[in-house]
């Protein structure tokens, strides 16, 4: 009899349920329909191809950027039972050759391996002759030519369908807005894919922005209400990544340079301490994070301007996995908009792709100079809506506005009279006057909203714009050709609706004290670990301990062993038998068998047997 998706979720990882999206994820891939899966970083994804490889039986094939998280992967599936292997260029020869002798005979389940090694004819072939139940696109916004993280060599992987027509096909991607989602959709299946699209809010991370003065005493300013905890900081160079790492050490900090010109070995043992290790602070490019499960990481700050929103959401999600409060910070400067702007010139891609990531940036400074609620644009811009959030630092300090109604609405004019086929830099010029040759030959001279911006710089207007986008006036058309479109909202501001403040200065928001910054969050942290007392803070602290040492032996990060919210759930249920062990979620049936006694041990001498367990 074939197991259900359910029994497979709590028998196999001991789960009670399934979280938002798993099981509409799973039930697509049980009827053999292709899914592009979309779900926030912390949600869940794996098992949306993990439990269906279980449930149908077969060979399922994962594909992955990195050999580290492949690697990491198949272990937390062998530590649950589950017969999980990859191949690899980390590997030698005869380990690939032995993986391989299993996976032909039906031992394995799962197979891991990164898109240029699928994609080999001689990998095709033979895997034409065995029974394939599922393939599954891990980060598949690398397929996108429009996605930030476009990868060349997964390219190749839109040949699979016609490789493997009656084989099922999942997506998973936590970062992806509607152009890149329809792109990867079409790239792989000529659009023929169902999208589910989970929430992308993460509402425990506070989400804060300064324009640079002084980024080195901000950065301290920000990691002084982070002592003793890990966090992640991110700059644009290597040569700055260096320089970071050394001022925190010399500052006390336990912090680790990561770059891609680093030697391998020093890449590997800083990326390796910073997993297992506690309060570890993580100096990086962006070569530094994709596929990092480490769910206790409380802050990440970017010393430079990311650069896009998909970037920056996607950098942002390794905080807070564990659903306690976390912090990102992000310093930006005007050398910064420079700096990416001639990034963007210096690409070796289309004009196309070029104009595209010029309004990508656009919508990135619009949701740093946001005049209300960072969370309102930040979702905006990958299609969901948000009330205030009361979790960033505009909501906690709200910025000095000053009334733009009526500048709001004479762009907005400029807009609709143009027929809302422009871009700003048109718009801007019609307001301000500018008798440019595409002015002239559009006959713009001619609307009544030309010129009638003048008074102010295009400096002003281009700050205007941007707010105006990010507070949903406007809505930027990056999939055509980076026109302006006046939103249903943005109507009722120009028929006489309503008002529209704007941050006239942005050079030196408000910002939060480090004590004032820290009360807060720990406040939160509370909250989301269910108010753990004090006795029961104490379990969870030697319950991290006793999961690093048995990590150790294992050679394993500890996330694997038993992730932040198993042993949180741990402490406060508080058991003394292998019954109520059982009941923890996390705890599958292997776990159980392998993992229960130690950490039973563990409680039992911290806590007296005649404690209650807590539901």
């Amino acid at each position: 009899m074939t197991p259900s998706p359910l029994a497979i979720l709590q028998d196999v990882f001991g789960h009670p349920g399934f979280r938002p999206g798993q099981a509409e994820v799973i039930g697509a891939i049980l009827d053999n329909r292709h899914v592009l899966a979309v779900m926030p970083t912390g949600a869940g994804k794996s098992l949306c191809f993990q439990v269906p490889a279980l449930v149908r039986g077969g060979l399922t094939v994962v594909v992955s950027p990195l050999v580290a998280l492949m690697q990491d992967q198949v272990a937390a599936l062998r530590l649950c039972g589950v017969a999980a292997e990859s191949i690899n260029s980390g590997r030698r020869r005869a380990e690939n050759v032995a993986t391989w002798r299993r996976v032909a005979a039906g031992v394995t389940r799962l197979l891991y391996m990164a898109p240029e090694r699928l994609m080999t004819e001689p990998m095709l072939a033979a895997l034409a002759k065995l029974p394939l139940t599922l393939l599954a696109i891990d980060e598949a916004h690398c397929i996108s030519q429009w996605g930030h993280g476009f990868r060349p060599e997964y390219a190749d992987l839109c040949r699979l369908n016609d490789l493997f027509p009656h084989v099922p096909i999942l997506a998973l991607t936590a970062t992806a807005d509607a152009v890149t989602r329809d792109d990867i959709a079409q790239q792989l299946l000529r659009g023929q894919m169902e999208q589910v699209v989970q929430g992308f809010d993460r509402p425990n991370i506070h989400l804060s922005v300064q324009m640079k003065r002084n980024w080195k005493q901000q950065l301290l300013n920000i990691l002084a209400g982070h002592q003793n905890e890990s966090g992640i900081v991110y700059c644009l160079s290597r040569k700055k990544t260096e320089a970071v790492a050394e001022l925190l050490q010399q500052e006390g900090f336990h912090a680790l340079p990561y770059h891609a010109a680093m030697d391998q070995a020093a890449r590997e043992a800083n990326q390796n301490a910073f997993i297992t290790d506690q309060a570890v602070v993580m100096v990086a490019t962006i070569a530094f994070g994709m596929g990092i499960d480490k769910a206790d990481v409380r802050f990440v700050v970017h010393t430079d301007l990311p650069g896009t929103m998909e970037a920056y959401y996607q950098e942002i999600g390794r905080a807070g996995r564990d659903g306690a409060a976390a912090e990102a910070h992000m310093l930006y400067g005007l050398g910064d908009v420079r700096v990416r702007r001639q990034f963007i010139e210096d690409e070796d891609s289309s004009p196309e792709r070029k104009r595209r990531e010029h309004k990508r940036l656009d919508a990135l400074l619009g949701y740093c100079e946001s005049p209300s609620c960072r969370r309102i644009p930040l979702l905006a811009y990958f299609g969901e809506g948000s009330e205030p959030c009361g979790n960033c630092d505009i909501c906690h300090h709200p910025v000095s506005c000053v009334d733009g109604t009526e500048m709001a609405r004479q762009v907005l004019a400029a807009v609709h009279q143009s027929g809302q086929y422009y871009g700003a830099a048109h718009v801007i010029n019609i307001v301000y006057g500018s008798l440019t040759e595409k002015v002239r030959r559009a006959g713009h001279e001619r609307l009544k909203s030309f010129g009638v911006g003048k008074g102010c710089s295009k400096k002003q207007w281009r700050s205007l714009i941007r707010q105006m986008v990010a507070s949903g006036l406007l809505k930027l058309d990056i999939a055509g050709y980076g026109s302006l479109m006046v939103t249903p909202k943005g109507h009722e501001l120009r028929v006489g609706e309503g008002t529209f403040l704007y941050r006239e200065d942005t050079v030196a928001p408000p910002q939060q004290s480090p004590e004032s910054s820290t009360k807060a969050r720990k406040a939160k942290a509370s909250q989301a670990d269910g108010s753990l007392s004090d006795e029961q803070g104490d379990l969870l602290a030697a319950l991290k301990a006793l999961r690093l040492h048995l990590a150790r032996q294992r050679g394993v990060p500890a996330y694997i062993i038993f992730p932040d919210r198993t042993l949180i759930d741990m402490a406060r249920r508080c058991p003394h038998t292998v019954e109520e062990f059982a009941q923890v979620n996390g705890v599958g049936a292997v776990k159980l068998k392998d993992f229960a006694e130690p950490f039973l041990t563990a409680i039992a001498a911290k806590a007296p047997p005649s404690s209650d367990p807590q539901p």
